[in-house]
């Protein structure tokens, strides 16, 4: 027997369901892709930043010059060695044109002899030479004093002109056609030899080298055995270290020049010249400290074969030097560089800060997108309550057991959710009470039913029309007369 009512319709479906929170798949794969991409463009960055190329533009002078082979050399090196530093190098007519290119902020880097006019803003980083002023006389002659040179014709043996202006400026000789007379230029390829022939006319010479050459130089052994010269102590040197900014005093040891006859023959006062790398002040302490380590470090790759450049020194850090060190190579010559952890250990904290917030960011971005987020299992309430909200439309057993169906799907959901961890444990009270109430609501309703379909069929028994009972019914056949 059907217990569809006449007015029974189907049960329309719910109108919320529990939230099923699927993954995107696209979302997820775009999600990685940019994941990937953004930790590349960081290890690049880091990488980029650490060794990111950064051009020097070093001014020289002529290419055969050497402080034009020096750079060349540096830069060499710092290329094999992988260096973040490339070096440019600019030529100049001369190293004076050199020094004012630096001086226009137009070069990073150059090579300036202490009696040159020094740039404002020069930083020493190293010295790379030493140059020796050799007082020499012909035969065994004395030359006791320079002040006794005035009255001499004097042959500057340089590779420069500057040398000869310098040698005018210790010998206190005003310009003039008297001072170009007395203090003469050898000329180029001259020996010593020629110079004192009494054909020449010179009365001293005054050699301004390299004292690693000086050291290397077999000239002077070769012209002292044949009686050739006589090297003179020059007892003013430290006065005119005094006097004259850039003059250094200097010693020469004994056998410095020449071991057999052995020149000198005791330690000599003399005066002499630095050539020091300088780099601009503005470069940074970071640079400027690589840098000179760089140099320090690498001195007999850097050597010329001449010697210029072959017995590197650190930069004078006194506060009096003549040109002062850069704070950086400063800082390394005192030992005081910092490690990488102390220079960077604050920005290293703050950036651990900043990627700690940003992976959270990032963490809480994934989460939303690529895993079902947990549902509240108060939120589940709703979809119990629409079920109760269905229950008096519910004409007959069949549809109130799909709404009973429905319910016990729901708790199904839940049960399954907190097992899986789909749904959490918010909320689960208000669930409960909610589950329980709409429960016993349908089984109020099914009683109802029960009981309403029970009286239906009474009435319908009430009304019926008797039926007869013709089971003593006598069938008569009369007989029909003819």
């Amino acid at each position: 027997m059907s217990t569809e009512g006449p007015n029974s319709s189907p049960i329309e479906p719910p109108s919320r369901r529990p939230k099923v929170i699927k993954t995107n798949q696209q979302q997820v794969f775009l999600y990685v892709v940019l994941t990937l991409l953004l930790s590349l463009a960081t290890v690049w960055g880091g990488r980029t930043w650490l060794h990111n190329s950064e051009t020097l533009t070093f001014a020289v002078g002529t290419p055969n010059s050497d402080e034009a082979l020096f750079a060349a050399k540096l830069a060499a090196l710092l290329k094999n060695n992988a260096s973040r530093f490339r070096i440019k190098i600019v030529n100049n007519g001369d190293n004076a044109k050199a020094l004012a290119q630096f001086d226009r902020k137009q070069a990073d880097l150059t090579v300036l002899r202490t009696d040159a006019k020094v740039p404002l803003r020069a930083r020493t980083l190293a010295i790379l030479e030493h140059d020796l002023v050799l007082l020499l006389g012909p035969g065994n002659k004395k030359i006791k004093s320079l002040a006794e040179l005035k009255k001499k014709k004097v042959a500057v043996l340089a590779e420069s002109e500057s040398s000869l202006a310098f040698v005018r400026s210790i010998l206190d000789v005003p310009d003039g056609p008297d001072a170009a007379k007395m203090v003469q230029m050898a000329p180029q390829g001259a020996t010593l030899d020629k110079l004192f022939a009494p054909a020449s006319g010179f009365g001293a010479v005054i050699a301004v080298v390299h004292a690693s050459k000086a050291v290397r130089d077999k000239g002077y052994e070769q012209v002292a055995k044949r009686g050739g010269f006589t090297l003179n102590a020059i007892d003013e040197a430290k006065a005119l270290a005094r006097k004259i900014p850039g003059i250094s005093s200097e010693t020469l040891t004994a056998g410095t020049l020449s071991a057999s006859p052995e020149i000198p023959d005791d330690d000599l006062d003399t005066i002499g010249l630095e050539w020091l790398l300088v780099t601009q002040s503005k470069m940074s302490a970071a640079t400027a400290g690589e840098l000179a380590r760089t140099v320090y470090e690498n001195k007999s790759a850097l050597g010329l074969d001449s010697g210029f450049a072959s017995r590197i020194e650190p930069a004078s850090v006194e506060k009096d030097a003549y040109v002062m060190a850069h704070q950086g190579a400063a800082d390394y010559i005192n030992d005081d560089t910092k490690s990488f952890m102390d220079k960077y250990s604050d920005l290293m904290y703050l950036g651990a800060a900043a990627l700690s917030v940003i992976g959270s960011i990032f963490a809480a971005i994934y989460a939303k997108i690529t895993r079902i987020a947990p549902e509240k299992a108060g939120e589940l309430s709703t979809a119990v309550l629409d079920v109760g909200e269905r229950i008096e439309h519910a004409h007959s057993l069949d549809q109130l057991e799909c709404l009973q169906d429905e319910l016990e799907g729901i708790l199904r959901g839940a049960v399954i959710g907190l097992r899986d961890g789909t749904i959490s444990t918010d909320g689960l009270d208000t669930f409960k009470l909610g589950y329980e109430f709409v429960r016993d609501e349908i089984g109020m309703r099914r009683d109802y039913l029960k009981r309403h379909c029970a009286d239906a069929d009474k009435v319908a028994q009430d009304t019926a029309p008797p039926q007869h009972d013709e089971s003593n019914v006598v069938v008569v056949k009369t007989a029909q007369s003819a």
